[in-house]
């Protein structure tokens, strides 16, 4: 499979709004494309609008050029109307089966014979969505990270009718997109990245529920420790480097006995209203005063340059940012 069927995709249709359906539309607006957007809230099309302004900055900055992106935009209440014309379309409504079933049955009734269709699902099964499709083989999970417009990585998990051709059109497309497809070998709830993040989130709530630790220094310990190293290598590279000479046979060797003590926890804590309080007020005092919207806008800083150290050292990763 080259990658002529992915430069073929001109127009994508955007279903719902939100952050992760505007983090779309971002980077598909910075690459050249037109989009057609759609939501049923009241005010998602200013919301979309500003989303998309405060994007532009810092996919500028990645050398994608923002000018003229109105123009390639429009808004489409009617959700079949709005696919009519797609090669694919990226559906991003909120994360409950039933309502993604029923909205992406409608979405592959409307859309053109061989448009790609994909669910920015979370964690659902793929099997399930389809389900009710007349054509499944062409609807699949297109899982991204947030923010969309600028973290590479994409899942990509085929359900059981979903067509080998469809995960290999559509891994040429988001490659196309300078983003990072990962196509997930077995379908299973929370793909790859998102069962990682699960673990470690469960074992941040018990560190904050035992008074082991606060929000802040819990980030502290990701931040100013591990996190760092993943960002350039990742889990099993990191521990293959803490073997020494030997490499992963030694780590695993000298450190794989200690995988039998107690120190983790498997489930999650009960969010007693104790613990959501506490959390909450650390993550407030981590905040500083700061709302969302400066947050985002420090975070979007300091990955612009994280990925141009990424692509420093990863050379074979150049394609991550995207083209026009």
């Amino acid at each position: 499979m080259n990658d002529d069927s992915a430069t073929a995709i001109r127009r994508v249709a955007v279903i719902g709004t939100g952050v992760i359906g505007a983090g779309w539309a971002a980077r598909f607006l910075a690459n050249g494309l037109e989009v057609v957007a759609s939501d049923p809230a009241p005010d998602a099309r200013a919301n979309l609008h500003a989303s998309i302004a405060g994007a532009c900055e810092p996919l500028e900055r990645l050398g994608l050029a923002m000018a003229g992106w109105e123009r390639r935009l429009s808004f489409e209440p009617d959700v079949s109307a709005a696919v009519a014309g797609a090669g694919l379309v990226q559906e991003s409504a909120p994360e409950r089966e039933a309502l993604k079933r029923d909205l992406l049955e409608r979405i592959d009734a409307a859309a053109p014979a061989g448009a790609l269709i994909a669910s920015s699902s979370s964690g659902l099964l793929p099997s399930r969505l389809q389900a009710g499709c007349r054509h499944p083989e062409r609807v699949f999970i297109a899982h991204p990270f947030n923010p969309v417009y600028l973290l590479p990585l994409v899942e990509l998990v085929g359900g059981e009718r979903t067509a080998a051709d469809t995960l290999a059109r559509a891994q040429a497309f988001y490659r196309h997109l300078g983003m990072r497809p990962l196509v997930v070998r077995k379908e299973i709830e929370g793909y790859i990245a998102d069962r990682l993040m699960e673990a470690l989130w469960r074992e941040a709530l018990h560190l904050v529920n035992d008074g082991v630790a606060t929000t802040e220094e819990v980030d502290a310990a990701v931040t100013y420790g591990a996190g760092l190293r993943w960002a350039l290598m990742g889990t099993y590279l990191t521990f293959h480097l803490a073997g020494g000479e030997a490499g992963m046979r030694h780590m695993l060797e000298q450190f794989g006995p200690a995988l039998k003590l107690p120190w983790t926890h498997m489930d999650a804590p009960a969010l007693s209203e104790e613990l959501i309080e506490r959390i909450v007020a650390g993550c407030e005092h981590q905040a500083a005063g700061r709302d969302v919207h400066t947050l985002a806008r420090r975070r979007d800083d300091f990955l612009v340059r994280l990925l141009s150290l990424v692509r420093e050292y990863w050379p074979e990763q150049e394609g991550l940012t995207g083209r026009i």
